[in-house]
């Protein structure tokens, strides 16, 4: 798959696509918002990494083009910390959206889910359909709030693996998240009674695990 990353900051792309370059993925780059346009023009691209703050042309309006022309998904990079900002870059049609500084690792996973975003996940008698962002339970959709709906796509996507606060933290609400951990605990209950009380279980100071077996 081909991954363009445009920052005007050349050490950052430089570390984001040996990254990316590990995990397998054709990395392209880009010093400004023009030379990212063109390489979208000439080139099919999965997914585009664009920092907000570049010369020649800002990262909101390229995705704006990419999304007004392509189905190039679209991930936001920025240093700005305001809801307003995130809403700016959400309504200009970015898939997603990071803050920086951010953990390179914490990025790959956010790509990896954008990139299989088309995908039909399915767990017992849950699905999830990525490309519409809904969850059922059987046949019925389940009224997810945001947070909820992410926390059990991060589930189902590691199913059987033991998952830490802080983990879910980091994906889910971000590494800049400063509020009350215990909100953690507070969402999961209610995903609980919405998706079944057995399927996420609770390891006492380690974290919560989506169970494996099958009934």
């Amino acid at each position: 798959m081909n991954i363009l990353i445009a920052d005007d900051e050349q050490q950052m792309v430089k570390i984001l696509s040996a990254y990316f370059r590990d995990e397998g993925f054709n990395v392209l780059e880009a010093r400004d918002g023009q030379e990212a346009l063109n390489i979208v023009e000439s080139t099919k691209i999965d997914l585009a990494i664009l920092d907000w703050m570049m010369p020649k042309m800002d990262g909101i309006e390229v995705c704006k083009y990419i999304k007004g022309n392509s189905q190039t998904k679209v991930l936001i990079l920025t240093a700005k910390g305001q809801n307003e900002d995130e809403i700016k870059a959400l309504n200009g049609g970015a898939d997603d959206y990071i803050k920086k500084p951010f953990d390179p690792r914490i990025l790959i996973l956010r790509a990896k889910k954008l990139m299989n975003s088309g995908e039909e996940i399915k767990f017992r008698d849950i699905r999830i359909k990525e490309n519409e962002k809904k969850a059922y339970k059987g046949e019925e959709p389940l009224q997810l709030t945001k947070i909820e709906y992410d926390l059990l796509l991060v589930f189902i996507k590691n199913r059987g693996v033991i998952l830490s606060r802080d983990r879910l933290i980091d994906i889910v609400w971000g590494m800049d998240y400063d509020g009350d951990y215990r909100t953690v605990d507070t969402h999961i209950r209610r995903l609980r009674t919405k998706i079944g009380d057995d399927i996420i279980k609770t390891y006492r100071g380690i974290g919560y695990c989506l169970e494996v077996k099958e009934d």
